[in-house]
């Protein structure tokens, strides 16, 4: 993530740092938010997958298929440990070599089947690294992207407002902040193109305390519903056929590219040993490349390479797409 901000480490005294209220918040998000999407898909329910860890710790997978709106849709809850931070941690960061480590997250990544519903990926996340005989290091991370196949713009605004929304009671500049972190973070360098619309991203985020950095990563994990699930209801019924799916399984393809070769998180898992089933739930369960294509001038196709992926104030009052 070279280029990227990056807050300041804060060193804090174990009993400042409620590891505990942590776990507690993602597990409540965790079940909350699976009760929420089998509302909406209408359809389909989650089966749970119960694992654990060699190394440490274990979790839940979640997962609903073949529902009425989502072909797949994965919401996973981890906590997990070790003794040696993996290389994908350390790389920004040569001091924390050494140390022993736990991670504890919650993250979704939503497929629907009607390519006029946009694929949605949401994480947050709690990091503590520890050193016999000195202060933990701590932080949070996550954020929540939207990856649309075709564009619109009231649900590109409304999702963009939301984001602000979650953001609003922890500074002005903080939406501001996270969204261009977004912005650059899913970005598919090889392709020189977004992955999506953006939303938020933060990580190593200490800023403020415990307690406002926590807050913050709340905000975040309790803004995605609204986020998207009226989204959802305005596109879910528009009739779609073969060209439709074609081009959504072509542009899945910039998403499992973005989330096998840039991605940190599954770096991360596949690094610390994690499980894989788990750490590549996040892959579409169909997917298409076809070499050398373009699309056609003046496609609804072409307009999202055109009109939606590259980067966009969506907030603007006098953005020049409005």
């Amino acid at each position: 993530m070279n280029g990227l901000p990056c807050s300041p480490y804060r060193f804090m005294t174990a009993d400042l740092v409620d590891t505990d209220a942590v776990h507690r918040f993602l597990e409540r998000f965790h079940d909350s938010l699976c009760t929420q999407l089998e509302t909406l898909d209408g359809g389909a329910t989650f089966c749970s997958d119960a694992w654990t860890r060699k190394e440490g710790g274990g979790g839940v997978t979640r997962l609903l298929t073949d529902g009425d709106v989502f072909e797949k849709a994965g919401v996973a809850r981890s906590v997990v440990s070790g003794l040696t931070l993996p290389p994908s941690a350390t790389a920004q960061r040569p001091e924390l070599a050494g140390r022993e480590w736990q991670a504890t997250g919650v993250s979704l990544v939503l497929h629907p089947r009607n390519p006029y519903v946009p694929t949605a990926h949401a994480n947050v996340r709690f990091f503590v690294a520890t050193r016999p005989g000195e202060p933990p290091v701590w932080w949070f991370g996550g954020g929540f992207d939207l990856t649309p196949y075709y564009g619109f713009e009231q649900d590109c605004r409304h999702w963009h407002g939301c984001a602000r929304d979650a953001c609003a009671p922890f500074g002005d500049d903080i939406h501001d902040e996270l969204k261009d972190w977004c912005d650059r973070y899913f970005h598919l360098k090889h392709r020189d193109e977004a992955r999506g619309v953006g939303g938020l991203f933060f990580d190593d985020w200490s800023r403020g305390g415990f307690d406002q950095a926590f807050g913050l990563t709340r905000s975040v994990a309790e803004h995605f519903y609204p986020a998207y699930a009226p989204i959802v209801e305005r596109r879910r019924d528009l009739e779609w056929g073969e060209r439709e799916r074609e081009w959504q399984l072509y542009r899945r393809g910039r998403y499992v590219e973005f989330n096998l070769v840039w991605d940190r998180g599954t770096l991360f898992g596949l690094q610390s040993g994690g499980r894989t089933e788990s750490i590549l739930m996040s892959l579409p369960p169909a997917v298409a490349w076809h070499y050398g294509y373009e699309a056609e001038p003046g496609s609804p196709e072409a307009a999202l390479n055109r009109d939606f992926l590259p980067v966009r104030d969506w907030l603007a009052a006098d953005d020049k797409h409005s």
